[in-house]
């Protein structure tokens, strides 16, 4: 008999159930990172196609938000912009 465990976390669940369409590589998702924190910093629209794989991927995809985040913090200090707004785009 196995014995309960406790529940699997939010995070680990929404990974192992996001759609993985449409498809982006870690390699697509990096040469799109520049543009897609820039959008995310500025309010923009995120409704592109690429943009929309974009986000998929970095639900699935821990190493890539890891990395778009940094990058968006770091691009939000060098403009002297608040990424609260941004971070909570980024994590939709």
């Amino acid at each position: 008999m196995t014995t309960p465990r406790d529940p699997m976390p939010a995070h680990a669940l929404r990974v192992l159930t996001t759609d993985p369409g449409p498809w982006l590589s870690c390699d697509d998702c990096f040469r799109l990172a520049d543009q897609f924190v820039e959008r995310l910093l500025a309010g923009g629209r995120l409704g592109e196609p690429q943009m929309v794989a974009l986000q998929a991927h970095l639900a699935g995809c821990p190493a890539c938000l890891e990395e778009t985040t940094s990058l968006l913090l770091l691009a939000a200090e060098d403009a002297g912009v608040n990424p609260t707004a941004a971070l909570g785009r980024l994590e939709t």
